[in-house]
């Protein structure tokens, strides 16, 4: 409606006798700038002042030259709406008939009953290398400094750790899901359908907690998760959706979460928290194709974000510690870091390199169990979708919950080097291998 009322209104204007020589440019130039800027806003969110200068430029040549023709134009705009009209309607179809039956669990874990509650706060550091992987393959890092400061807080390290899918969204919604969701099946996604309403509003994780009493938190240095304004299910949150820009991905940091984390840690209250801090550090190489982006480069990037990441974490691990000295303090990423690769996408070529995959897999995670009493158990703490299962079952003492662990594999969605399709790249052993979906027993 906008635009519709921005062209009345500038063809009006134009009416006035001092401006009436630029009226029949008016209508051409708005139409076109108004069209690119549209295909703009679809494939790059944002602002991108270059590409608006682009269209900008471009609009103003057409309009030019073009103006008689304005019509045709139209006609011709006209017809590629009725032919997305199809794949709008397919596409409407496909997400609609998308089941949630995955989420469903094999148990009565949704309404567990704790018989322990810590204050809980799981610091989720996005692309953060599993200490393990930092050591050696493409990272050869030396993080001993904070892996020191880690052992002096008494957190438990797990070497063996790994994600199960390859990005943000695609990893938490099975992590608070507890179950594994495959990308719905389907390698044509962008992101799993409905997938931050999942982590946000509404999750068996957010509601165990709830259910069992605490007061929640989610605190974020970015809007990344929050982009489409889902219903907040978190009782407290730091970023506000009044503050807020629309047409942005949430990628770029807009808010530290040290000054929060400080007062609601500190908050005197009857309940106990749970808090989710969500850190979008040390991040990972490029998403971007750039032919003069150079993986050392990348690397070297990634490694200074990491190092800038520990000194976030120093003081707020501290910070939680000096507070809350008996709290159950989990260190997590969400995946690897990529290092190795020029930029993300090189993970839809098929490889079998053992560094390879663990660099996009290799996801961290540490513990600080309250009072030093780490379960025997924890060794089935393997990958993100069982997090929560072994957690539970800790705090409820109730080991039942261990007898629906769910398989430990890591999947990629391949469409080069290989027929198209969804893989497991790493299987429950931790093995590497390149099967199928469809081939494997579940």
């Amino acid at each position: 409606m906008i635009p519709i009322a921005i062209f009345f209104t500038a063809e009006a204007v134009c009416r006035f006798k001092p401006l009436r020589k630029f009226q029949k440019y008016v209508l051409p130039f708005l139409n076109i700038f108004t069209f690119l800027y549209l295909l703009k806003v679809c494939h790059y969110i944002g602002i991108e002042k270059d590409k608006i200068l682009i269209a900008f430029l471009i609009a103003v040549v057409i309009a030019f030259f073009l103006y008689k023709h304005l019509l045709k134009i139209i006609v011709l705009q006209v017809l590629f709406a009725i032919t997305a009209i199809f794949s709008l309607v397919s596409t409407v179809g496909h997400f609609t008939s998308i089941s949630e039956a995955w989420r469903e669990q094999p148990d009565t874990i949704a309404a567990v009953t704790f018989n322990k509650s810590p204050n809980v706060y799981l610091i989720q550091a996005d692309g953060y290398a599993n200490f393990a992987e930092l050591k050696g393959g493409h990272y050869n890092f030396d993080n001993s400094e904070f892996e020191t400061f880690m052992q002096q807080q008494n957190f438990t390290t797990y070497p063996n750790y790994r994600s199960n899918y390859s990005t943000t969204i695609e990893s938490n919604v099975t992590m608070f899901n507890m179950k594994h969701h495959y990308y719905n099946k389907a390698i044509d996604y962008n992101e799993i359908y409905n997938g931050r309403n999942m982590i946000i509003t509404e999750n068996p994780v957010l509601h165990a907690f709830k259910n069992n009493g605490y007061k929640t938190y989610f605190l974020t240095e970015t809007p990344y998760l929050l982009v489409n304004r889902p219903k907040m299910g978190y009782d407290v949150c730091n970023l506000p959706y009044s503050d807020m820009k629309y047409i942005r991905n949430g990628a770029k940091r807009t808010k530290e979460i040290e000054t929060s984390l400080k007062i609601y840690s500190e908050e005197k209250i009857p309940q106990p928290k749970f808090f989710f801090i969500q850190l979008l550090n040390p991040w990972h190489v490029t998403s971007v194709n750039n032919a003069f982006k150079k993986k050392e480069e990348e690397r070297e990037t990634y490694l200074k974000n990491l190092q800038e990441t520990n000194k976030i974490l120093q003081r707020s691990i501290s910070q939680i510690k000096k507070t809350d000295p008996h709290a159950l303090i989990i260190l997590m990423s969400d995946h690897g870091g990529y290092v190795g690769m020029r930029h993300t996408g090189e993970k839809r070529t098929k490889n079998m390199d053992r560094d390879f995959q663990y660099s996009i897999f290799g996801a961290n995670l540490a513990i600080a169990w309250p009072n030093d009493t780490k379960p025997a158990y924890d060794a089935n703490l393997k990958s993100s979708v069982n997090l929560f299962r072994v957690l539970f079952t800790y705090l409820s003492n109730n080991k039942s919950y261990l007898k629906n662990l769910q398989e430990n594999g890591s999947y990629l969605i391949i469409k080069k080097g290989a027929e198209k399709g969804i893989y497991q790249t790493i299987d429950n052993a931790g093995n590497i291998v390149f099967t199928p979906l469809e081939q494997l027993p579940f």
